[in-house]
Parts: structure tokens; C-alpha cells; sequence
């Protein structure tokens, strides 16, 4: 997730990887998102989308 780490907040990454039960490998790894797989990285950015559909609606 490196490359667009910039497009997700580290804040909003790291409660969707909580929430999805990731972020303890993420920390033992020493943050990095190396071991994380690609499938659960895409299944953070489709719930950060989620959440700012969800923020759109809203307003």
C-alpha cells in the first residue's frame, strides 16, 4: 500500500485494518504493509470508499 499511501489517511488505514483484523500484523511488522495481502488491502480502500459514500449521502 505504499504507492498511495498518501490517498488514505493513516488514521482512516489504520481503523479499517483494526477493523478487519489486520492491523496487529501491520505493527508487529513494524508498520509496514508489506505482509499485509492485496486482497485485504483491497478490501481497506473498498471500505474507505464506503465510508465516503456513506459521508456524501450525509451532507
Amino acid at each position: 500500500m505504499s504507492r498511495n499511501s498518501k490517498l488514505i489517511s493513516e488514521n482512516l488505514r489504520t481503523e479499517i485494518a483494526k477493523e478487519l483484523g489486520v492491523y496487529d500484523q501491520v505493527k508487529k511488522d513494524g508498520g509496514s504493509w508489506e505482509n499485509v495481502s492485496s486482497k485485504t488491502c483491497g478490501n481497506i480502500v473498498s471500505k474507505a470508499i464506503e465510508i465516503a459514500n456513506r459521508a456524501v449521502e450525509n451532507q
